[in-house]
């Protein structure tokens, strides 16, 4: 059985055009990759594609041995609450609710308890009794991250989740997000425009002219 935490192999898409043909890309327990590439090149399509919510239009995507587009929904909807954590630009956070009654709701699905340490390190345990629409647009994105962390996810995929952060709380939650996969075995996909962000991973790739290029540029 492979150890691999996701498998890709001849992955293509198109919708008017093509977007990308002919993509492998594997992630093993405790590996950061980063995918960079220009506005339009797909890098946010690849991502869902990878993540269970696309499935392409070619080739064979595996999540923790499964192949998951020929999955039940069901399965798909299991491999997500317990095992897949998704982090987005934009937060998709309860405003009505607090900081904690919005972890809470992901840690109660997949049966988990609330990491406090992961909130010492984001540095948001203090406003964990505030509401949502109290918060500043970085505090109310490293919430939905320590929501996303507090499910004690296998795989993260993680699309721009520093891009609405100034660089000082970005670099906290890169932080966070490499110490979480060295101290778990998870593995993190970060899709990215940061290349300074990007180069923190264990592996750099582009995507361009159609196809992903793992990039020779030495990660920090």
């Amino acid at each position: 059985m492979s150890s691999l935490l996701l498998k890709a192999h001849a992955i293509a898409h198109r919708f008017d055009y093509t977007l990308f043909t002919d993509i492998d890309f594997t992630l093993a327990p405790y590996q950061s990759k980063a995918i960079v590439g220009r506005s339009g090149s797909g890098k946010s399509t690849l991502l869902h594609i990878l993540s269970t919510f696309m499935p392409p239009n070619e080739g064979s995507v595996s999540v923790l041995g499964q192949d998951i587009y020929h999955l039940t929904e069901d399965k798909i909807e299991s491999l997500r609450r317990y095992n897949i954590g998704i982090i987005f630009q934009f937060h998709y956070l309860f405003k009505g609710m607090s900081a904690i009654d919005n972890i809470e709701v992901a840690s109660m699905l997949s049966g988990e308890k609330i990491d406090e340490g992961i909130l010492e390190k984001l540095e948001i345990k203090s406003l964990m009794q505030q509401r949502i629409g109290d918060l500043s647009g970085g505090q109310q994105q490293r919430v939905s991250i320590a929501r996303v962390l507090s499910k004690k996810p296998r795989i993260i995929f993680a699309d721009e989740p520093t891009g609405n952060l100034d660089k000082e709380t970005a670099t906290l939650v890169m932080d966070v997000l490499l110490d979480y996969c060295k101290s778990t075995g998870a593995g993190l996909l970060l899709v990215t425009h940061d290349e300074a962000m990007a180069r923190r991973c264990n592996g750099v790739y582009t995507l361009e002219d159609k196809v992903l290029k793992e990039d020779s540029i030495e990660a920090l």
